[in-house]
């Protein structure tokens, strides 16, 4: 009997370890990503889906195409983002040795939500935004554009029609996960409410200024 609640105890405190373990891993970013997605006028659920989906918060993982850090940001990104703000050595940085600064999680995560700010823009007006956003941030604006684009004399798409019409496989299932993830977590905030941060002053990145942002709850 008593090996038995041993071993019972030795299960228990495994399970938990490890609960406990994935509970760090997957939210041990969660600041970071509430700083730079409140910069960039994003919801940081979304920023921490994408991110889920992508590299489940694995910072050194490479893409098959070169995609680098936790959102995957690509060299091109990286250097259109260099070039917006201005800072030559910052420009200097991603021309020579881009793996370097994308390797890096808080400006990963900078580069990655300032470029998916640009789909928010396109598509903040429409139905189902994210799906939209999340497709451009995958495939491409120009894909995404297509997809998005309704028969000559047509209604707008609803973000169901606009999925259908994604026609690359891999793409459709990225999206349709992503915003699973998404919309579990926006429930689980509407049943716990929010946890209000104030991010650390000395991160500050540019572009723009560091606001209070809201903190992903656990899935």
């Amino acid at each position: 009997m008593k090996r038995l609640i041993v071993v019972s105890l030795g299960i228990l405190t495994t399970v938990f370890a490890a609960y406990s373990l994935n509970r760090y891993w997957i939210h041990r970013y969660d600041g970071l990503i509430a700083r730079q997605a409140n910069i960039y006028r994003l919801d940081p659920d979304l920023v921490w889906s994408i991110i889920y989906e992508e590299t489940y918060f694995s910072p050194w993982k490479i893409g098959k195409d070169g995609e680098i850090g936790l959102m995957q940001v690509t060299p091109g990104v990286g250097r259109d983002w260099a070039a917006e703000t201005g800072i030559r050595e910052l420009e200097r940085q991603m021309a020579s040795e881009p793996s370097s600064l994308l390797r890096d999680p808080e400006r990963n995560v900078q580069i990655g939500c300032w470029y998916l700010e640009k789909f928010y823009e396109q598509y903040r007006d429409t139905s189902n935004a994210e799906a939209r956003m999340i497709a451009a941030y995958n495939a491409g604006p120009s894909r995404a554009a297509e997809w998005n684009r309704p028969a000559e004399g047509g209604k707008a798409l609803s973000g169901e029609e606009f999925i259908q019409r994604i026609n690359i496989p891999s793409t459709r299932t990225y999206v349709i996960s992503i915003l699973e993830r998404y919309r579990k977590l926006k429930g689980i905030r509407s049943q716990t409410g929010a946890t209000v941060i104030s991010p650390d002053t000395n991160d500050r990145l540019p572009p723009g200024p560091l606001l209070v942002a809201v903190q992903p709850v656990d899935e």
